[in-house]
This record gives C-alpha cells, sequence and structure tokens, in this order.
C-alpha cells in the first residue's frame, strides 16, 4: 500500500530537486511572478467553475418549476 501512495506525491529528495531545478531554471527574480500569474489562473478557474456550477443550478430550479 505504501508503493502505491509513493507514485502520488514525490519525497522530500525529489522536492528540494525540484525546487532547485526551478531557481535555477527561472532564477529567484521569476519565482514571485509565476507565482501570482498561477494564483490568478486558479482564481480564473474558481470563478468559472462556480458560475458553471450557478447556471446549472437555475437551470434545474426552473425546469423543476416548469413541471409543477
Amino acid at each position: 500500500m505504501n508503493t502505491v501512495l509513493a507514485f502520488g506525491m514525490p519525497g522530500g529528495w525529489e522536492l528540494i530537486v525540484i525546487i532547485l531545478f526551478v531557481i535555477i531554471f527561472f532564477g529567484a527574480k521569476k519565482i514571485p511572478e509565476i507565482a501570482r500569474g498561477m494564483g490568478k489562473g486558479i482564481r480564473e478557474f474558481k470563478d468559472a467553475t462556480k458560475e458553471i456550477k450557478n447556471e446549472i443550478d437555475e437551470s434545474g430550479k426552473e425546469t423543476s418549476e416548469k413541471k409543477k
């Protein structure tokens, strides 16, 4: 069972290597810009999913009201 979990999340050394690679590849000055961009993208995605969910809920309410 532990081997299945090992494939999902990187361990300590893997995280260190990934972080070092990101710092070397992008540079320390670019990391905040990248994080800001990712945050904006995630926020927009969440807003879009909420909007779609609200539209689905509203259309479900409308169809249930029409059936009455």
